[in-house]
């Protein structure tokens, strides 16, 4: 009779647990940083893709739906870097749009999304109440995949009293590299062609100083393989993984007071 009411019992435990998990299940895979009045939410979705939220006021960069994207939320702002599928996906967009939600575009993305703001390189907008610069993206190293001078954005974004910088897909060009009082960066790595290393990526962020950096954008194959599932191509110049290069990133990191946050971007 006491195992069956201890069994009982946990059955009843495990119920909970499994219901509460459900309710908020969601809400475990952010990330904070202290905000002027609370904390600001960090939320690494997919690639490229970043939700924050303050206060209730939810913010979207390059929203990109090829996993499922329920757990993100509708914003009041986004902001696309650039015109490819994976930075401007209109049906992600629909997906997280409310009826007053402003779009913030680079001009490329204007024949998809017709009633975006669109914002040019070195511009400083004030969008639904938050001031949003414009920040140059493009190639150094030149060759295909091409990202042109003037093409693309990358912003820096005030939010809660901290400067969030999205770099988008760039190198570390002169633009970036002026770009002050950073708090938390997002910086892309492993781009082809030998673009942002994981020491060159280190060495830019090393220039913007953040107190927390995250690296996204790295792992190529992953998103080619959602176009071609039988690539097995290796992840990267000269066999090296992408966890190795994750780690590379971070020991380059070691002499300085930086924060490097590993996300979980690449869902199985």
């Amino acid at each position: 009779m006491q195992t069956q009411n201890w069994l009982d019992l946990n059955i009843r435990f495990l119920a909970v647990i499994f219901l509460l998990l459900a309710l908020f299940g969601n809400q475990g895979w952010a990330d904070t940083i202290s905000g002027t009045d609370g904390d600001i939410e960090i939320s690494p979705i997919v690639h490229s893709s970043v939700q924050l939220e303050y206060q209730g006021f939810v913010v979207q960069v390059d929203p990109w739906a090829p996993i499922d994207i329920s757990h993100a939320k509708p914003a009041d702002l986004i902001l696309v870097t650039d015109s490819p599928g994976h930075h401007l996906d209109v049906v992600a967009i629909e997906a997280l749009s409310k009826q007053n939600t402003s779009v913030v575009i680079a001009e490329n993305g204007l024949s998809k999304v017709p009633n975006g703001i669109v914002a040019k390189n070195g511009d400083l907008l004030k969008v639904s109440g938050i001031t949003i610069e414009a920040v140059a993206a493009y190639d150094i190293i030149l060759g295909a995949p091409e990202h042109p001078k003037g093409d693309a954005n990358g912003y820096v974004l005030t939010l809660g009293g901290k400067r969030f910088f999205f770099a988008g897909v760039t190198e570390c060009v002169e633009e970036v590299k002026a770009l002050q009082g950073i708090d938390v960066a997002f910086i892309p790595m492993n781009i082809p062609l030998g673009r942002m290393t994981p020491k060159a990526a280190a060495d830019c962020t090393k220039i913007l100083n953040p107190e927390v950096v995250y690296t996204y954008h790295f792992d190529q194959g992953w998103a080619r393989r959602l176009a071609d599932p039988s690539f097995t191509g290796p992840e990267l110049p000269g066999g090296l993984s992408i966890e190795d290069s994750l780690t590379a990133f971070e020991n380059e990191l070691s002499d300085t007071n930086i924060e490097f946050r590993r996300a979980n971007w690449y869902p199985e």
